[in-house]
């Protein structure tokens, strides 16, 4: 989903319809106020991940030596391919 950023002033005066586009469209706004982003409006229910969720969900399995480090590896080649995010946001 692409955000599209909009001043604070925006969204209070259309505020309505802001949410109608997150809800029936699937839209999604980053809040901005004197040039600085800080919030997002975006759909609820969409399936995020953190880090901390990761290494909880990785700490209940037992691996193996071999297999653990073939993840090891796997991983290090992962980070490698990852490129910075252009919206802080995400």
């Amino acid at each position: 989903m692409k955000l599209k950023e909009i001043t604070v002033t925006e969204a209070a005066r259309n505020f309505a319809h802001c949410v109608n586009q997150v809800r029936y469209q699937n839209a999604g706004f980053v809040l901005v106020k004197n040039g600085r982003r800080f919030a997002r409006l975006v759909p609820d229910g969409e399936i995020t991940c953190t880090g901390r969720d990761l290494a909880e969900a990785i700490g209940r399995f037992r691996l193996s030596g071999s297999e653990a480090s073939a993840w090891r590896k796997d991983l290090a080649k992962a980070r490698k391919s990852l490129k910075p995010a252009k919206d802080k946001w995400r």
